[in-house]
């Protein structure tokens, strides 16, 4: 996990302590937030984050903190992180259209959660061939000017896995 962010540039000691530390809410492929096929996201037009591409129908909490709120459709749910970083999982897109259909709730607005708690269970086999595409963005809504986000490793993760990406000033 990381401690502190390297210098790439030199060989000096980190100097930067990460502010927030995500952990994968997916199993599956972590991609850029630029691959997204919607220019909302891809162009980070509600914030900067990464995107996974599931293998798994099971969406759990990256972050210690709260459930800010659960679309009526069920496709996307908003956490607000301990350290008050607001945290948008939008579960594919155009999945607002299905008004739920194919997804369960297993979270509340209001409940506090810790890394690894279930919040969502999409049945994928049941929506993937109604919707554009299943690949699920991760945004941070409300990043400051001076902070962005590093992402470890684009790679294939599991469920809770640490390090997946961390917010840092620039």
């Amino acid at each position: 996990m990381f401690k502190t962010i390297k210098n790439i540039f030199s060989n000096k000691e980190p100097q930067v302590k990460p502010k927030l530390i995500l952990a994968a809410p997916l199993e599956g492929e972590l991609v850029s937030i630029t691959e997204v096929p919607d220019p909302v996201f891809s162009e980070k037009m509600m914030g900067d984050g990464f995107a996974i591409k599931p293998t798994l129908g099971i969406i759990v909490s990256p972050i210690e903190g709260t459930v800010g709120s659960i679309f009526p459709t069920k496709h996307a749910i908003g956490l607000t992180s301990k350290e008050g970083y607001e945290i948008i999982i939008h579960f594919g897109l155009e999945t607002v259209n299905l008004n739920g259909e194919g997804f369960e709730v297993l979270a509340e607005a209001g409940q506090k959660v810790s890394i690894g708690d279930e919040l969502l269970k999409i049945d994928i086999e049941k929506i993937k061939d109604k919707v554009p595409s299943i690949i699920t963005p991760v945004v941070i809504a409300n990043l400051k000017e001076d902070e962005k986000i590093v992402v470890e490793k684009y790679k294939q993760v599991s469920l809770a896995e640490q390090a997946v990406a961390v917010i840092i000033r620039k």
